[in-house]
């Protein structure tokens, strides 16, 4: 049997690079040669400040996106979180796992620094249903960016839990990596984020949109010269022209910068196109199912269909193992 592979992208608006580099570029190596699930992920969205009046057209918009770089129903089934027995796995490996452990993720508690009138219990349930949505469908990959493996370790440390009290179940997820797995933010610091207004491309800029985010960009004050600093605006520039520009352009832009001779208008006009090329052919796959909803509307409903086989066996094996009767 082919090895599984899971992903998920939260609802929270259209995707950008960050979530094109680091999972999509996953999710498209692997679709080929595996058994691969990729969903959107509704209920996590709800864990952080939301609009439930545009809830439906984020879950929407993602669809588009998953499709439009390139995600083939015909090689991997697409889901909607919110429609498969998630949470019911989430609930029965919660009562192993101590709360102390969430707790302590990074993740949590950078959420509560940026959200501190909204600290639910949603939010720190958060890397246990990330785990069930894994675990549901046994994966052994899950092409995620760096700043998942600690959530992936929770993952882990609950699949071998589970199979020691329980006997052999899960497989123990490992993180598959990929070209440009953290996608530095614009803004200078962090990574592009959804929820960090001003810090990130979406996959349907056009050339225009692109080139005024990139023009916002911080670059260094003073004098240039020397080595690229490995953090902050210009870092963050150059690590976009490594993943979107040609080894001449980079080599040239690199001679400028050790010179003291950089143009940043130049630097980020030459990367504002580089980003277009790139993504123009997916914003054209994306307006032909943009015009076909019934089209999108069965490749749900078959990817459904596909999940809920292997969802349901998972959650009845689970629950037998676990002395829970089972319908």
């Amino acid at each position: 049997m082919k090895k599984r592979v899971y992903s998920g992208v939260r609802a929270t608006g259209r995707l950008h690079l960050g979530n094109y580099y680091g999972a999509i570029k996953g999710m498209l190596a692997l679709q080929d040669d595996y058994d691969c699930v990729f969903s959107v992920v509704d209920l996590h969205a709800i864990t952080t400040p939301y609009s439930p009046k545009l809830l439906q057209r984020n879950i929407r918009e993602v669809v588009l996106d998953f499709l439009a770089a390139g995600l083939d129903p015909e090689k991997c089934a697409l889901e909607i979180q919110s429609q498969l027995p998630h949470t019911d796995l989430a609930y029965l490996l919660s009562t192993i796992y101590p709360v102390s452990r969430l707790e302590d993720l990074p993740t949590y508690k950078e959420k509560k620094a940026q959200y501190p009138k909204y600290v639910n219990m949603g939010l720190l349930y958060y890397p246990v249903l990330m785990a069930a949505d894994i675990l549901l469908y046994k994966a052994d990959l899950v092409p995620v960016g760096i700043d998942q493996e600690p959530h992936l370790e929770v993952a882990r440390e609950i699949a071998r839990k589970f199979n020691s009290m329980f006997g052999e179940t899960f497989p123990e997820p490992k993180r598959f990596k990929t070209n440009g797995e953290y996608i530095p933010s614009l803004l200078g610091k962090g990574k592009m984020s959804k929820t960090v207004e001003g810090s990130y491309i979406s996959l349907v800029d056009d050339f225009n949109e692109i080139s005024s985010h990139l023009a916002k960009a911080p670059t260094d004050t003073g004098v240039e010269g020397g080595e690229i600093p490995l953090e902050g605006g210009v870092a963050n520039l150059f690590t976009l022209l490594k993943l979107f520009s040609s080894e001449v352009t980079i080599v040239a832009f690199t001679k400028e910068y050790q010179e003291g001779k950089i143009k940043y208008v130049e630097l980020k006009k030459v990367l504002a196109e580089d980003i277009y090329k790139e993504l123009k052919p997916l914003q054209e796959r994306r307006r032909e199912f943009e015009n076909q909803p019934d089209l999108v509307d069965t490749i749900l409903a078959n990817g459904r269909e596909k999940c809920e086989k292997m969802a349901f066996s998972t959650l009845s094996e689970v629950k037998d193992k676990m002395g829970i009767s089972v319908l």
